[in-house]
Formats: structure tokens, C-alpha cells, sequence
């Protein structure tokens, strides 16, 4: 099988989530045996279609444009038996760099009219490539996608060649329980095989790529602390990470639902750990953190007997978690207290979790 996957989003590397999930399609594809090329659209010039119907009238089934879509992706869709086309979800469906795409294969349509199954449609000079759909979202739930999946139901419907659409919403979340992002790119992985293998991706297999991964009061929490603290620093999310910066907490409950990302639970290992923190100041509360077999559940108050209390003002706390106070030299001033093992809290705080 010859196939042909178009990733359209403008981000790489590990900031690209529609890259991410392509990748481990790409390499289940290719498991199966598979001829796959990867197009990055972002690097290709590709012109708006004009609507002028060159392709149909003076010079039939070829564009006009002398770009990259007419030399080298046309006739490789073309000679494609499958087509990937991966976009994130903008504006509730594909992004402009596949429409753009999209729009520039009008050259393997005749201007005639036809009806099938009551539509008017135009008839085919080529038989297009069969379709599977990729697409990641923010948000968190399925529907969001409906509008694309409307639009490429329709689109490639008519040709009966849609095999499969890989949606995954909460995409930016994936990173916060690698044992589910390890689960959802491993299914991606199983979705190309099948796809190369039968056709079409199984029910089971999309289950698993798009099982739920954060509940919404959590999302939100820490998406807008996220968003606050890239508007007050002024940078983008690129900058953000780039930078490593953290989210800063602005309260005691987006502390709870933050602090976990940035512990090391390994030196905990088998045993159980209760980390306590008392603050004063502006937010003046108390909350623990209860570190067993590499999970950390926060609670807010106090429990008896911890292993380790932390006394701080909360401001000063938050410049330490957000690197703006060296911790440790704040704690050799005194700005704030520790009591218990001492030891295993700087082993805590020494780096986050693997991955």
C-alpha cells in the first residue's frame, strides 16, 4: 500500500500534538509493510485556488499555479492508494494549510454534472486516494470534532472511500498521565497496522485513542492558570516552553491540582510519603499531598502524623515553584521552615518524573 500522509500543522517537534499522533500512525503503517511518505505542508508553497476553472476548461485536470501542489503533491496524491490528512481542529474543523490542500485537487473532478444517490456531483477524471482523517483538539470532549467529521463525511463519503477518522481531544493534557499517553500513542500505533491490515480501524482500537484523560474541573483549573500566567509574564505558549516556566498558582486549589506535575515520586518507591504545607499571607491554608506507588493525591487541610511540613508565606512559595526565589537559599534566610525528613524533601524536589 503507497499512502500519502499530510500533516498541516505550522508547530514541530514536541510542541506539535497532531505531528505526535501522525508519527505513531505513521509508524504502525509502516509495521504493517506499508510505503509512507510524510508531507509537512508548512513546507511547501501551496496557492490559494482562484476559481477559474483552468483545470477543467484550457488545460484539463492540470492547475493553473506553478507551485508545489502542481509539481510534486497532485500527482503524488494521485498515484497514492491511501491519503493521511492530519490538522488540528481550528475553528471547529480543519486548518487553512488543508483546506488550501484540499481545494487544489479540484483538478481530479470533470465540470460535468452527475446525480448519485440523489446529490449532483461532478464525475471523476482520476479515482482519488482512499481517506483517513486525523485531528487533535484542546478541549476535552468528542463532539467538538462533529463539525469536521460532518465535513469529511460529506467530502469523502461520496466516493465511499473514507476508512477512518483518529480524533483526540485534550490533546495538551496528554502529558499529565504518561501511563494514558503511553496507552492512547500505543492505539495510534495498533490504528495504522489495522488500517494497512484491513481497512479500517477497529472500535476497540479508537476507544483507546480517545479514552478520557482529565476530568473538566481539572482542565479548566489548570488551563486558565496556565493562560493567566502566560498573559502576565507576556509570552506565547511557545515562549512558555521554550523558557521551561510553570504555571503560577493562585490559590490553594490551583496549587493542589498544579503541584503534583513537578514532583519526583521515585524516591518515595514502595512506601507512602505525606507532604503538608502550611501557608500564610495572601492565601493563608493549609493542604497535603499523599505521594504512594508513583501516585499523588492532594487534599486540602491537614493530616496527622506527616512526614513533611512545609511552613512558607504563599507568594514566596509560588516564586519558588515558579523559579523566580532560589528555595534553597530562601530557606537558609529563613523565609520559611521545614520539619520532618528533610532529606527525602529535596529528593522530591530535585526533578520532575521521567517523560
Amino acid at each position: 500500500m503507497k499512502i500519502l500522509a499530510l500533516n498541516s500543522s505550522p508547530r514541530t517537534g514536541g510542541q506539535s500534538k497532531t505531528e505526535l499522533m501522525l508519527n505513531h500512525l505513521v509508524a504502525g503503517m509502516q509495521e504493517a509493510g506499508a510505503e509512507v511518505e510524510v508531507v509537512n505542508l508548512r513546507e511547501k508553497k501551496i496557492e490559494k485556488c482562484i476559481g477559474c476553472y483552468t483545470c477543467w476548461t484550457k488545460t484539463p485536470g492540470k492547475c493553473l499555479h506553478k507551485d508545489d501542489m502542481t509539481k510534486e503533491l497532485f500527482p503524488k496524491w494521485l498515484n497514492s492508494d491511501l491519503a493521511v490528512y492530519a490538522t488540528p481542529l481550528y475553528n471547529y474543523t480543519l486548518n487553512a494549510e488543508m483546506k488550501a490542500f484540499m481545494e487544489r485537487t479540484l483538478p481530479f473532478l470533470e465540470p460535468f454534472f452527475e446525480q448519485r444517490d440523489n446529490r449532483s456531483v461532478h464525475p471523476v477524471r482520476h479515482t482519488p486516494p482512499d481517506a483517513v482523517v486525523l485531528s487533535v483538539a484542546g478541549f476535552i470532549e468528542m463532539p467538538v470534532f462533529d463539525q469536521l467529521s460532518n465535513y469529511v463525511q460529506f467530502l469523502f463519503g461520496r466516493h465511499n472511500g473514507l476508512l477512518a477518522e483518529i480524533y483526540r481531544p485534550a490533546a495538551e493534557t496528554l502529558s499529565r498521565d504518561e501511563n494514558k499517553k503511553e496507552t492512547v500513542l500505543a492505539a495510534t500505533i495498533q490504528a495504522g497496522r489495522e488500517l494497512v491490515n484491513s481497512r479500517q480501524v477497529s472500535a476497540e482500537t479508537l476507544n483507546q485513542i480517545q479514552q478520557p484523560i482529565i476530568d473538566f474541573q481539572t482542565f479548566a483549573l489548570t488551563g486558565n492558570i496556565f493562560w493567566k500566567t502566560c498573559i502576565a509574564e507576556g509570552v506565547t505558549p511557545k515562549e512558555f516552553r521554550e523558557k521551561n516556566m510553570v504555571p503560577r498558582p493562585d490559590s490553594i486549589e490551583s496549587f493542589m491540582a498544579l503541584f503534583p506535575d513537578g514532583l519526583n515520586t521515585k524516591p518515595v518507591g514502595e512506601g507512602k510519603t505525606i507532604l503538608q504545607f502550611n501557608f500564610s499571607g495572601e492565601v493563608a491554608d493549609s493542604c497535603t499531598f499523599s505521594i504512594e506507588k508513583d501516585k499523588v493525591s492532594a487534599e486540602q487541610g491537614h493530616k496527622e502524623n506527616p512526614d513533611i511540613t512545609i511552613e512558607a508565606p504563599f507568594e514566596l512559595w509560588m516564586d519558588i515553584m515558579t523559579r523566580k526565589a532560589d528555595g534553597q537559599q530562601m530557606f537558609m534566610e529563613q523565609k520559611y521552615t521545614v520539619s520532618g525528613d528533610l532529606e527525602l524533601m529535596i529528593q522530591l524536589f530535585q526533578k520532575p518524573n521521567a517523560g
